[in-house]
């Protein structure tokens, strides 16, 4: 099942191209995503544009979901196709779908220009070898769900870390935060998550670590041996499948049971 912020982006990314689209658009972006067969085949997505017929509304939303069902990371693709060719004001990047806008500018950050990634995990977590095992077992989960799973040492693309972080944070549909620690870091990226609507999934060995003002959220308690990791890799697959585009877990993904420890 698509997740309803994922919907209203292929909804949006629908209203665009049927203003603006003609049978060119749809040549280019059928090269751009690689899914020229999708558009190609449908049997009435060309014709009921080339006709105005009322049916290439619906005929669009179902040839976008499909491509997105298809390979997610093409969401992304659209919707910078459409800005390159179709300017709109303004990037929709919260998991939740608005009940009203409000414009933010950072003095801290740079906003990144990019998309949010829907088969992007992010994991917020002390940096320190004692974490190298949950890191693992959390990626693991991710991989289950047919995801891609980063952490910030996974990344250097800017000079100053928090920006690294903030970027990763910005490009994710989900965020796991792991508050085991107390880590003022996580905190702070924990706060930035839930600012820019994100899916964030909070975790903790102890729940003395979670802060007061998060313990109303439901917090994964785990334990850092080979039995608890194990449930933790169970119960993340779990979470995150309620807010994945692809909720099943592929054929060629190595079994949990198999990641070494």
């Amino acid at each position: 099942m698509i997740d309803t912020s994922i919907a209203d982006r292929i909804f949006k990314a629908r209203e665009r191209i049927v203003e603006g689209f003609d049978s060119e658009n749809w040549e280019e972006l059928g090269l751009l995503t690689g899914e020229r067969d999708i558009i190609n085949r449908h049997p009435r997505l060309l014709r009921s544009l080339l006709w105005n017929d009322e049916d290439y509304s619906g005929n669009v939303l179902t040839v976008i979901r499909k491509i997105v069902e298809k390979n997610p990371t093409t969401l992304a693709l659209i919707e910078e196709y459409l800005d390159r060719n179709f300017e709109q004001d303004s990037q929709y990047i919260s998991a939740k779908p608005a009940e009203r806008k409000i414009t933010f500018s950072p003095y801290v950050f740079d906003v990144p220009d990019c998309y949010v990634e829907i088969d992007l995990v992010s994991i917020m977590m002390p940096f320190s070898k004692e974490f190298d095992e949950i890191n693992t077992t959390i990626k693991s989960a991710s991989q289950r769900c047919g995801l891609r799973c980063l952490r910030t040492d996974d990344i250097w693309e800017e000079s100053t870390i928090i920006q690294d972080i903030f970027n990763l944070i910005f490009r994710s549909q989900i965020v796991i935060v792991d508050f085991t620690g107390k880590n003022a870091n996580v905190m702070y990226e924990t706060g930035i998550a839930h600012t820019l609507g994100k899916h964030v999934i909070p975790i903790s060995q102890s729940m003395d670590d979670v802060p007061f003002d998060m313990r109303h959220h439901r917090v994964l308690r785990y334990l850092n041996n080979s039995e608890g990791l194990k449930k933790l890799n169970d119960d993340l697959y779990a979470k995150i499948s309620q807010f994945s585009i692809h909720g099943e877990k592929k054929e060629d993904d190595v079994p949990f049971s198999d990641v070494p420890f």
